[in-house]
């Protein structure tokens, strides 16, 4: 059994030592979030389907409505390919789609009854919440990838220099973190999978076409 896997179990996460430096709870606090995070994204083996729903989302938004819209120039974007354009965008709404139904989880956890394992765990709550909202935003990270090589398949023009890809993928995970754990707090309160997934359709969507995202503001009524 390597350290990682030791760390996953609840019997690691129980404090043999007596008291502790700050240093050591801070790095027991992130050794824990972390063996959440790890645990979390575990369950991504044995739910194929909706990885691949996560990765066909964007491909359709990109190669359907971005070729499609390129060449009809229905929208005026200036001196920038719309394909160009809007794929910044499909990258964000991507990873915001993916980390608002995050939420889901810990509903259905709940209805299963496996909840209050995680609860009665030695794990602080502080960081089986923070290991649920990291394991969504590594998530996001699938679908930033699908957009990079689809991107680079359809001719968008994209700085590939590694730290500005380092940038973008760092934005993706902190972004798809916080939205998650806005999920889980709506989960908390909804108790749901109908009206989780009812005000997750609310706050995506209008946040989706209310943005620049795939087309500028210029564009929009009133501008």
């Amino acid at each position: 059994m390597t350290s990682r896997e030791r760390a996953v179990t609840p019997s690691a996460w129980v404090d043999h030592s007596g008291a502790k430096s700050g240093l050591s709870l801070i790095g027991d606090f992130v050794d824990k979030t972390v063996a959440v995070t790890v645990t979390e994204l575990r369950k991504m083996r044995h739910d194929v389907a909706a990885l691949f729903m996560r990765m066909l989302q964007p491909v359709l938004w990109l190669a359907i409505y971005g070729e499609v819209m390129s060449r009809t120039r229905a929208i005026t974007t200036g001196d920038i390919p719309f394909i160009d354009f809007i794929t910044p965008g499909i990258m964000a709404q991507s990873a915001l789609f993916i980390a608002i139904f995050s939420g889901m989880s810990v509903i259905w956890e709940r209805d299963l009854g496996i909840a209050h394992k995680f609860v009665a765990s030695p794990a602080p709550r502080d960081a089986l919440a923070l290991g649920k909202a990291l394991s969504g935003g590594v998530r996001a990270l699938t679908g930033a990838a699908v957009v990079y090589v689809l991107g680079l398949a359809l001719g968008v023009k994209i700085n590939l220099s590694p730290l500005a890809v380092l940038g973008v993928l760092a934005m993706v995970v902190l972004a798809a973190t916080t939205f998650s754990a806005f999920s889980l707090v709506i989960a908390f309160i909804v108790k749901t999978k109908e009206r989780m997934m009812g005000i997750g359709q609310v706050l995506t969507m209008p946040f989706f076409f209310a943005s620049n995202a795939i087309y500028p503001t210029s564009e929009m009524p009133g501008s």
